[in-house]
């Protein structure tokens, strides 16, 4: 650049002599003399001097003017630098036009920033004091007077938005409670009394301060009218079950029931009075009918009595229940006793809805212990056997887990209350012992019934030679069973008559015997027809003879040991021929079963 001055200002000269001697020349051909040449060369001089001077002196102001403005904008930039918290601007490696500009551009740029942030910090605050209005905060802290950082006004943003949030969560949940309040203004037929109240009630949603104080405000109005609320809907409750235990105990009909219909559902305040006038009634109506209300009150108690599982002696010492005095003094005690056995019932629900499960588990194994002894089971349709024994078998595994889940409460409850749970005026744990023992000998006693009967018939089979018929055991002559006859090696030369028949001491089993044929001798004896057996005084004191003479061996080990082991054999019941042919015709022989 400096090489280019020195041309341009050798050329500036070259042209200032070449513009010399042109003068010089003209001056020369018009024939002005030197003198006046000399003056013209110097009035030439002093103007282009002047000309020089001027301009020298309007680029100096020039000069000049660029430096104070690169000062005043560099004073302003550093200002806004601070103001807006920016790094200062750095001039190194420029010129004066280029700093002047640059720096000029940058104020300009730093003066919109400011104007910006100025200009949004003014409406953040305007927001920020609509915000605090409605919710009467406290403003967000901040300078007013200084630009923000765009940090500070970051934090603004952030700030309004949560407080935004929060107004408006405010704002619902001011709504739902004021639509609580006016709901349960209502149902008490209330009036807004205080000025906060109808502020709430009556003023405009908007319009309404969001405060925190307020919200708390309305909350605990609200938790005030809805405890009204509760405790007329508890007066209610109990006017109505009051009234419901009168009607029922009145026996009031039930149209007059049916005029009280809208009273037994709403709990408002005409509600109320009109229960309560009801019950009124209903009381000196009580008063008129003392007996008949007595005697309902005494059902209730004893079905408490029954539910709680009062024994005799805690029934008894109740001495009004037995009384035949009807006053009021009378009620109330019952009245009293009723609720205290209500009370009792309610606090251990549990533990006696328990031991009622337990009653009716035992109840139902019962039916079905002696369902399981009742030979008609068998002829079931339907697969009702099958179901009995799974049930049956339920039970048994469902009783002992029952009584052991009880025993955990009821021992629970004995370290709690400090005394004993009973049930029936014992304890629990015993009663079901005693319940399970009582089982236990009742099967024994029935096992020693059927072992006795069984006995009886052996020995009315063994005195009177017959022996009842099972109908549903017959089996058809043609298909014997095998085991249940046999023929002995010692009677295969006898032969066999179909008059005669083997009877079964046990069993009852009628099937066909092997009998020797009576010789002509006796042709006289009266024949017996299958099915049935004809005695004459005489064969029945042989009978007796024959039954005398096996007592001492044969017939008291029959009666001792079992029908499968029995074994009489022809031997050892007859000696003789005619002995043998008695037997044969009126005692019947044992045979060993397989």
């Amino acid at each position: 650049m400096f090489l280019c001055s020195e041309v341009h200002a050798a050329e500036s000269v070259a042209c200032l002599n070449l513009a010399l001697n042109r003068l010089k020349d003209i001056w020369e051909e018009i024939g002005i003399p030197e003198d006046q040449r000399l003056q013209r060369t110097d009035v030439v001089k002093k103007h282009i001097k002047g000309l020089l001077d001027m301009m020298i002196a309007e680029e100096d102001s020039l000069r000049k003017r660029l430096m104070s403005s690169i000062e005043s904008c560099r004073k302003e930039l550093d200002v806004l630098c601070t103001e807006l918290q920016l790094s200062p601007f750095e001039d190194e490696g420029r010129t004066m036009l280029q700093l002047e500009k640059d720096i000029r551009s940058r104020l300009e740029v730093m003066m919109k920033q400011k104007s910006q942030r100025v200009k949004e910090l003014k409406t953040l605050y305007k927001q920020d004091r609509e915000l605090c209005d409605v919710m009467c905060s406290v403003p967000f802290c901040i300078d007013m007077d200084s630009v923000p950082s765009l940090e500070q006004l970051d934090s603004y943003h952030s700030y309004l938005n949560d407080l935004t949030k929060e107004k408006d969560r405010r704002h619902g949940e001011f709504v739902g409670i004021k639509r609580q309040i006016i709901v349960c203004m209502e149902e008490l037929d209330q009036l807004p009394d205080t000025s906060f109240e109808r502020d709430v009630v009556c003023e405009d949603e908007e319009a309404f301060c969001l405060s925190s104080d307020n919200i708390t405000a309305l909350q605990l109005l609200l938790g005030q009218l809805e405890d009204r609320k509760t405790e007329n809907e508890l007066v209610c409750s109990s006017y109505r079950t009051k009234i419901q235990e009168l009607w029922e105990r009145l026996q009031v009909p039930q149209e007059e029931r049916d005029g009280m219909s809208e009273h037994m559902v709403q709990s408002r305040k005409k509600n109320m009075d009109a229960l309560q006038t009801e019950c009124l009634r209903l009381e000196q109506l009580k008063i008129k009918n003392m007996r008949n209300v007595l005697e309902a009150i005494r059902a209730e108690v004893a079905l408490f009595w029954e539910r709680c599982y009062y024994s005799l002696e805690q029934r008894q010492a109740f001495t009004p229940y037995y009384s035949d005095d009807y006053t009021e003094e009378m009620l109330n005690l019952h009245q009293a006793e009723l609720l205290s056995l209500k009370k009792h019932y309610e606090d251990h629900r549990e533990l006696f809805e328990g031991v009622t499960r337990w009653q009716d588990s035992w109840t139902l194994f019962l039916q079905l212990e002696k369902k399981a002894t009742d030979p008609s089971r068998f002829n079931n349709r339907g697969g009702n056997l099958l179901k009995e024994e799974k049930q049956r078998a339920d039970l048994q595994k469902s009783l002992p887990k029952l009584e052991k889940s009880l025993k955990t409460q009821i021992d629970l409850w004995e370290e709690e209350q400090y005394r004993e749970f009973l049930v029936n005026g014992q304890r629990f744990l015993q009663y079901v012992q005693e319940q399970w023992e009582l089982l236990r000998l009742e099967k024994e006693r029935e096992k020693n019934e059927r072992q006795l009967k069984k006995n009886q018939q052996i020995e009315q089979d063994m005195l009177y030679g017959t022996a009842q018929r099972t109908p549903s055991k017959r089996r058809l002559a043609e298909t014997p069973t095998p085991g249940k006859a046999r023929k002995l090696n010692a009677t295969s030369s006898i032969s066999s008559t179909p008059n005669s028949t083997l009877r079964s001491a046990f069993g009852g089993t009628m099937c066909q015997s092997p009998v020797l044929r009576p010789p002509m001798s006796t042709s006289k004896i009266p024949l017996r027809t299958p099915g049935r057996v004809v005695r004459t005084p005489r064969t029945v004191e042989r009978n007796k003879e024959n039954i005398s003479h096996l007592n001492g061996t044969t017939l008291s080990s029959v009666l001792r040991t079992p029908a499968s082991r029995c074994n009489i054999t022809v031997n050892s019941v007859a000696s003789t021929y005619s002995e043998f042919s008695c037997i044969g015709r009126n005692v019947p022989i044992f045979l060993e079963s397989t």
